[in-house]
């Protein structure tokens, strides 16, 4: 008897699938499929259309990570959400449709700031009965004693039927801001993450699939489906941070620099001792620092998606992702035929431009994606929009049918809004138009580097080397600005360093000096065009690449490889003045409350008894079978030096931690938090 695991990974551009024997860790099976971004099922149903289907009898897990939930962040999507911020005003940036503050909150010894405003509170969740989708709760210092949440929890369960969030059970750490980010986030995500769960097991329900679903954490972690419906904030950065461990588990290395280069991004992260290096101080997506626990991820805009353009008569690469001319001549075969006779023409002369968002290339074409009414769209830009419903055309075309000039529309906006989309020469282009990598049009590539070639009046081989050193420059320079910040923990290198980074990178002496830089760990390559660009980086950094067989699905590995990891800190500090003691008196402080103790030794010994119980219980509930718990004790002491009488403890913290794999159900679990609520999820 095998047992399979099935693991996911749904990208920008690509979803990928591997079939893993979960006794070896051997890759049984790989695919790759388009992401279908208007519905993800499709890409996943797609990503596995070619595996042997009763490979599917055997599988006994399956696992997912996504990027949804750091897009849906990043692009303001989710549900309606109402806020109950208590005891202080909340940064009213944070993005909420209907909010109340009211009296409460705690002081930093637990104790009651002023007596809760429940009236307040049950007044206001009638009033949003009907318009929202979801609460959150938010009290200050409720890290310090929760009891406030957790009454406001019972009053919104007793007058709305919605999901209801509370700060203190996503993070124990202070930073009310933060923390009421990181609810309203958590409310917002639950029904998009839903719909992506009713997406994958409708797949699987139709491959024949009866297995347990588990979703990717930003740490790297896995949790059970019911978990990721409670707590779907936790699955920001839930991609970069498969790809960590899916390098770690495909290699077997425990130090390395991991890239994962997608079609959107680059992602560079640490491997130490085997495990993702992590932001203590939580995630920051969307330009709000949040309070999950997340891989420390750089992610730069370069990937076989990036635009690569012909400024005058300077090549340059930019950050936007468009779709690359081979993906969209498969689909639009017009742009095949227009790619042939732009590579025949003589280029027309177009004067370069400052602002890249204005570079008009004759190889880039626009399709219509969706109508927005919005107020700064002039008769020529619908006239535009109208042009390019049913076929991409170029602005060059539109200046020829319409007599608009590319200056004249108002194209980034449109773009940025996701009302149009561009398509053009990408890195992907690149390989296939040398014909390294080929698994799209590869002509409609090599018509593209022809025209862009004769742009800048350089043969068309010397264009593509010229090209794909670019792109190896652009990477080496991002992985540098990690190492640099990994060190130095300072983002923007200065002009020296500018300097001392381009002589690292191209070889190139200065006046009176070169530089070198040799990296002390291998790098290990993620994604589909790693062999193509990351050969070179390596070698200008002096160490090892390390790429495995299924390098181009690694994340796909993670998903299905890693562990279940649930933790609780608890803090406990001696009271006032007995710091100093053998054995003071103290107060402990936890998500399940506010307790005082006679004696430290007694505290510790409960902490560690609750903690356990607490965090076996939410390993279970992840879907854990066996795991072990571990606990680490930081202390925080003020010294005196032993002459002086020693040392003062200000507090302790105890972590506990259990760790285990994913129990092999034969049997797939049926319920869920919210399963009382909606029943129609569970396909």
């Amino acid at each position: 008897m095998v047992d399979y695991g099935l693991g996911f990974d749904t990208g920008g551009t690509y979803t990928d699938a591997v079939i893993v024997d979960m006794a070896s860790g051997e890759v049984v099976c790989s695919s790759k499929s388009l992401t279908t971004r208007n519905d993800l099922s499709l890409g996943i149903k797609g990503s596995i259309e070619g595996f042997d289907p009763e490979l599917f009898k055997d599988v006994k897990m399956v696992s997912l990570s996504s990027t949804l939930a750091t897009n849906s962040i990043v692009e303001g999507k989710g549900c309606r959400v109402a806020l109950i911020a208590v005891g202080r005003e909340f940064d009213r940036s944070i993005p909420v449709d209907e909010y109340i503050c009211i009296k409460g909150g705690h002081k930093l010894n637990g104790t009651e700031k002023e007596p809760l405003d429940e009236e307040a509170a049950a007044g206001f969740l009638k009033s949003v009965k009907g318009k929202v989708d979801g609460v959150a709760i938010t009290s200050y210092l409720s890290v310090r004693n929760p009891e406030h949440e957790n009454r406001l929890f019972e009053i919104t369960k007793e007058i709305l039927d919605v999901p209801i969030v509370c700060g203190h059970q996503l993070s124990s750490s202070l930073g009310f801001n933060e923390r009421t980010v990181t609810c309203v986030m958590n409310a917002r995500l639950i029904p998009i993450i839903k719909e992506l769960i009713v997406s994958v097991k409708a797949v699987m329900s139709n491959v024949g699939i009866d297995a347990p679903l588990m979703i990717v954490k930003g740490d790297g972690s896995i949790m059970g489906e019911n978990i990721a419906l409670q707590r779907p904030i936790e699955t920001i950065l839930s991609g970069p941070a498969a790809s960590l461990i899916g390098a770690k588990n495909l290699t077997g290395i425990q130090d390395a620099i991991v890239m994962d280069m997608g079609g959107t991004t680059t992602d560079i992260g640490i491997l130490r001792n085997g495990t993702p290096r992590l932001e203590k101080e939580g995630a920051v997506i969307g330009g709000k620092r949040t309070r999950v626990l997340a891989a420390e991820i750089a992610t730069s805009g370069i990937g076989g998606d990036s635009r690569i353009m012909v400024n005058g008569k300077d090549l340059k690469l930019a950050s936007i992702r468009v779709v690359p001319l081979c993906i969209a001549s498969t689909k639009w075969p017009c742009i095949s035929e227009k790619l042939k006779k732009a590579a025949d023409a003589k280029p027309r002369f177009i004067p370069a431009c400052l602002d890249e968002n204005k570079i008009t290339q004759e190889v880039e074409f626009f399709i219509k994606l969706k109508n927005i009414d919005a107020t700064f769209l002039t008769d020529d830009d619908r006239k535009f929009l109208e042009a390019i419903t049913d076929e991409p055309k170029s602005l060059t075309e539109i200046n020829d049918t319409l007599g608009i000039h590319p200056y004249g529309l108002n194209v980034p906006k449109m773009e940025e809004l996701g009302m149009i989309q561009r398509i053009g020469f990408t890195p992907t282009d690149l390989l296939h138009a040398e014909g390294s990598y080929v698994e799209f049009d590869a002509e409609a590539s090599r018509n593209g580097a022809i025209h862009q070639a004769k742009k800048m009046g350089i043969d068309t081989d010397e264009f593509i080397a010229l090209a794909k050193n670019a792109v190896i420059e652009k990477i080496s320079s991002e992985l540098l600005k990690k190492l640099f910040f990994e060190e130095t923990k300072c983002m923007d290198p200065d002009v020296i360093t500018k300097d001392l980074m381009e002589k690292a990178i191209t070889g190139k002496d200065g006046l009176d000096y070169s530089c070198s830089i040799k990296l002390n760990k291998p790098i290990i390559g993620i994604g589909a065009p790693v062999r193509a660009y990351f050969p070179k980086v390596a070698e200008i950094f002096g160490t090892e690449l390390v790429l495995s067989k299924y390098s181009h699905v690694g994340n796909a590995v993670g998903a299905i490889t890693g562990n279940i990891i649930e933790s609780i800190d608890i803090l406990i500090i001696p009271f006032k003045g007995e710091g100093g003691a053998e054995d003071p008196r103290c107060t402990l402080f936890a998500s399940f409350g506010k307790m005082e103790f006679d004696k430290y030794s007694e505290a510790i010994e409960y902490a560690k008894k609750k903690g356990e119980e607490v965090v076996s219980e939410r390993a279970l509930a992840a879907g854990a079978d066996r795991f072990e718990i571990r606990f680490e004790t930081k202390d925080k002491k003020f010294g005196f030096g032993d002459e002086y009488g020693g040392s003062v403890l200000i507090e302790t913290t105890l972590t506990v931690t259990a760790v285990g794999k994913p129990k092999e159900f034969k049997v797939r679990e049926v319920s869920s938090y919210y399963s009382d609520l909606d029943r129609k999820w569970d396909v």
